[in-house]
């Protein structure tokens, strides 16, 4: 099994006992049947001598087996993309997951990546037990999957969503992977009595899964205390925000679509709502959501680690499901950090919806406000995107009320990633991001390595010059508060999971 930590044998107890943590940590493929399961799949259990064991769903339909009509592998939580892999390899899933596949080469990947298309798929074949080819066609034709059963959305729109360039390729691509058209897979999903949301006007509701236990009031609580106004909100238990998305084929203009986040417990899920319900890139929007609500984390593995220092092991026991929240725009966010330096959460969250007022734009397409109703009636919804990079780069962000200084920092990082000279995408190299804004005027380690933490959703950074850090140690340990130098070395013991040891430290306060 490449690239996992668990053997054959740990598998298949987790196999015979329905253990949910491990659900999409591996697949079961059973040779007798030609089909893969889940470890929660409900069917019984196949003996030990006719089960093999893949890392992804990608590498168990390589080997030839079909996926598993009854436990839906479709709808796994995704395998943490860090776990086992090289540094290379995940960053080229978060690509891979972002669509780079879709309408790019694998050349084309692996020239953004700085490899060879050959080495990249040796690492791929070495590391996950497939090619990035795979992973890509996997990824689609599950994602169209989760969309025939979950909406009503005619066929041509679910192919297009999914990222197939015509319907006869997506008809194709569906058979291979579940032995049936998506039309007959329609109709079986309309007998079942649990069947998921629905489209319902010009929205769209998807079911994005999780590994329990999930801390969601955490995650919430910490979004609303920096929900930027005018932008984002949380409000009834869920999240908001408007999100601008790249442009559909046929356009100039790049498209706005406004998302709603909420809980549902009893099935271990988020559901995203989309208006409007064909939003270009869907799928792109979900990966960045799984992200930002970081759905695809193992609280089992990430737990086991933390728990060793006799100082976290407490702090996790307390919340074991404990999420580090990501950022949908990791331009924003890095412009949020360098407000935020020493400022109150409260202060940088006035400050950064001044920048929005004044500099943003307005943004409710008609399908938007038409599917929010009885959201206009109540007031205050999200209605304007962050500004642009090359508008902050030359705009006097001093009438949104911040010292020189920060205004100039602002100015000098948008002026960076307007030109490209500081890259900040979800599948950009993070150690050459850090050391891009470590070389701007007014940025230092710590905004960097929160950019990078919240940003870019890396799991092991860390900013150890973060004041509330420091004084979290020191009330655990009874002590002054520790150097930003010593409470690096400190974390090394936290290695790979420190963005989770950090979050527990700020919760502790």
């Amino acid at each position: 099994m490449a690239g996992m930590q668990l053997d054959a044998n740990t598998c298949y107890r987790a196999l015979e006992s329905r253990d949910r943590r491990f659900d999409g940590r591996f697949f079961t493929a059973v040779r007798t049947t030609g089909i893969y399961c889940r470890p929660i799949c409900p069917a019984r259990t196949p003996a030990r001598a006719n089960v093999d064991f893949y890392p992804s769903a990608a590498a168990a339909e390589s080997a030839g087996f079909r996926a598993c009509r009854r436990c839906r592998p479709d709808a796994a939580p995704g395998t943490p993309e860090w776990s086992g892999t090289s540094a290379v390899v995940s960053r080229a899933l978060r690509l891979i997951r972002s669509g780079a596949l879709n309408l790019g080469s694998l050349p084309e990947l692996a020239g953004r990546l700085g490899i060879g298309e050959r080495h990249l798929t040796r690492l791929f074949v070495e590391q996950l037990g497939t090619t990035p080819g795979a992973v890509a066609r996997t990824q689609r034709a599950h994602f169209a999957r989760r969309l025939i059963d979950q909406t009503r959305l005619p066929m041509t729109e679910v192919a297009l969503l999914a990222g197939y360039q015509s319907v006869r390729r997506f008809n194709d691509a569906i058979r291979e992977s579940f032995a049936f058209s998506p039309s007959e897979l329609r109709r079986a999903a309309g007998k079942r009595a649990n069947a998921a949301a629905e489209v319902e006007g010009p929205s769209i509701r998807l079911a994005l899964a999780y590994r329990p236990p999930y801390d969601w009031e955490g995650i919430l609580a910490y979004l609303a205390g920096r929900a930027i106004p005018g932008r984002e909100e949380v409000r009834d238990g869920s999240y908001r925000r408007l999100i601008q998305r790249p442009s559909a084929e046929g356009t100039t203009e790049a498209g706005t679509c406004r998302i709603e986040v909420r809980h549902l417990a009893e099935a271990c899920c988020l559901e995203l709502e989309v208006f409007p319900a064909t939003t270009p890139g869907l799928s792109e929007l979900v990966a960045d959501t799984r992200r930002v609500f970081d759905l695809d984390a193992d609280p089992g593995a990430i737990g086991e680690v933390l728990s060793a220092d006799t100082r976290l092991a407490p702090l996790v026991k307390d919340c074991p499901g404990q999420r580090v929240p990501g950022a949908y725009d990791p331009f924003e966010l890095a412009i949020r950090a360098i407000i935020g330096q020493q400022v109150s959460v409260k202060g940088a969250t006035t400050i950064a919806g001044r920048l929005v007022e004044r500099f943003g734009e307005s943004a409710v397409p008609a399908q938007v406000a038409a599917g929010a109703e009885t959201d206009a009636e109540a007031g205050g919804e999200p209605s304007r995107l962050f500004p642009r990079p090359e508008v902050l780069a030359t705009s006097r962000l001093q009438r949104a009320s911040m010292p020189q200084a920060r205004a100039d920092a602002i100015r000098v990082l948008a002026g960076a990633v307007a030109d490209g000279a500081v890259r900040l995408g979800h599948g950009e190299d993070p150690e050459a991001a850090r050391q891009a804004m470590l070389d701007l005027p007014g940025i230092g380690p710590w905004t960097a390595d929160y950019v990078l933490m919240r940003g870019m959703s890396q799991p092991d950074a860390f900013p150890s010059a973060d004041l509330g850090l420091r004084e979290a140690i020191a009330r655990l340990d009874g002590t002054s508060r520790p150097t930003a130098r010593a409470l690096e070395r400190l974390s090394e013991a936290w290695r790979p999971w420190r963005s989770y040891a950090a979050q527990h430290l700020w919760r502790s306060l």
